[in-house]
Order: C-alpha cells, then structure tokens, then sequence
C-alpha cells in the first residue's frame, strides 16, 4: 500500500544515487519539508537524551560512540549515562569529523570518554554526578544479569526437552568479536539461522574491540571457536590460543563467516 505522489499517492518518492551522488540534496530538502509539514520539533534547553547509533573500540583512542540527540544539548564535558555504561565526554566530532562544543537536537556526533562500548539504539541521558550515574548503572546491570539468567535457564529447559529424544541435539559454541556492536549483530543475527533440529550455534558471548587473553579462557572454559570480525588478536592471546589449542577465525565478509558456519554444523551431521 505504497503509493507515490505522481500516482496520487501520499509517499514521496526520491530517486537518489549515494555512489553518484545524485539527488542528495532533494532528499533533504524532502526531508526538511515533510519536517515542517509535520510540525517536528524537538526543546533545545535542558538535559541531552537521545540514541546510540553505533559503537566500537578504537585501539587509539578507546570508547568511540555514535550518538544522535533527540532532545536538550549535549556539550563536551558533560556526564552522561548509556546502557549500562557511563563516563564524562572528552570529546566530540559532527558528521565531518570536525570537532564541535555542543551538539543540538537531530545532530549525530561522535563522543570519546565512555568506559564501555554500548549497545546499538540503547538510550543515553545527561545526568549531574557520578553518584548518580553509579547508581543507575548499578540498577540497569543488574536487571540486564536477571534477564540473562533467566533466558538461559529458559534455554537449558528447552534443550533438555530436545536432547531427552532419540536423536541428540549438538551445539557449535562460538564466541563473537566484531570491531562495531553492529556488525556483531549482524552476525549474530545470520548464523541463528542456520539452526536446525540437529544441530545449533549457541553465542556464547559478544562483544566489541580485539581478542583478549579472557576471550581464549572462555572458550577454553565454555569448549567454543573464536570468530574475529575485522579485529586481531593480541600477542599474549595469540599464544595462549596455540597452547589451549582454540580455533580462532578470523573475517572480514559476514557471508565467508555464515558459508564456513554452514560447513561445520553439515559435518555435525548423524551420516544417513
């Protein structure tokens, strides 16, 4: 039920082209105007809430969040709250990498000084002090663990379920390290696809930033490969890794990852 404006619709239709940088312009001059049309307006004063676009771990500079404010101004130095991370913005760069003071409602920026990278759409907000940001953080971690334990607990249940009948279930345990949170997504989100009734991918664990040496103890600990997106290992992990024998793989291409995922788990399979 998408019509455009040419039929008589009530969609409006661009033709843009990024590659050839065509049409760029009428889309936000379309997009500018429908926010007029709309009357969308967002209060300036006040405490900076808005959304995580994106994180990742710069070997460089640490913590790099992408955020996009929605409500206030955020401006350098201020404390504020994302998931279960905090910290104090050191710095802060528009879409042009230039650096900027302050940063208004609908401006995407990209913040330094979190002590963690951040999931992907998870909310941030100003607040006054550490205390206060402590206690937040103290809150949302522990019903972040209370949920964890419950969808595991969930899972084991249904697996005993599953593995009581003839034919076993077997896991493929992996753990996942992407260089963004959405990439580990992404990922995350294919090989749970290639699950079937005999055999599964269980994430072990996700996260952001290069292979450490607890990465190679889990896996060990948890029986798991290493999947390294567009990140490397560290020196002492690497060698860790050749005496706990742990199979790390290392890509660039989310559909290189999925067909040798595919690969392992047809191996998996009871022969017919």
């Amino acid at each position: 039920e998408v019509i455009s404006e040419d039929l008589g619709g009530d969609v409006m239709f661009v033709s843009v082209s990024a590659k050839n940088k065509i049409n760029l312009d009428k889309l936000e001059e379309a997009i500018l105007l429908q926010a007029e049309i709309l009357d969308l307006q967002s209060p300036y004063e006040g405490s900076a809430t808005g959304v995580v676009l994106e994180s990742r771990i710069d070997q460089g500079r640490g913590v790099v969040a992408t955020l996009l404010v929605q409500n206030g101004t955020l401006n350098t130095s201020d404390l504020i709250v994302v998931g279960t991370s905090f910290g104090r913005i050191r710095k802060m760069s528009d879409n042009n990498g230039k650096n900027i003071k302050h940063a208004t409602p609908s401006i995407p920026v990209e913040v330094l000084g979190l002590d963690s990278a951040p999931n992907a759409g998870d909310r941030f907000m100003q607040v006054g002090e550490e205390r206060q940001a402590r206690e937040i953080i103290a809150y949302r971690s522990r019903k972040e663990k209370e949920q964890k334990s419950l969808k595991n607990s969930a899972k084991s249940l249904s697996d005993i379920f599953k593995q009581s009948g003839e034919g076993r279930l077997k896991y493929l345990n992996i753990i996942i390290k992407s260089d963004v949170h959405g990439s580990g997504e992404a990922i995350n989100g294919s090989v749970t696809k290639l699950n079937n009734e005999e055999v599964a991918i269980k994430v072990v664990h996700m996260a952001t930033g290069g292979i450490s040496e607890s990465d190679i103890n889990l896996a060990a600990a948890s029986d798991a490969m290493i999947i390294g997106f567009n990140v490397r290992t560290n020196a002492q992990a690497k060698e860790m890794a050749r005496l706990k024998n742990i199979d790390i793989r290392y890509y660039s291409i989310i559909y290189n990852l999925v067909d040798d995922l595919k690969m392992i788990l047809s191996g998996m399979l009871n022969p017919t």
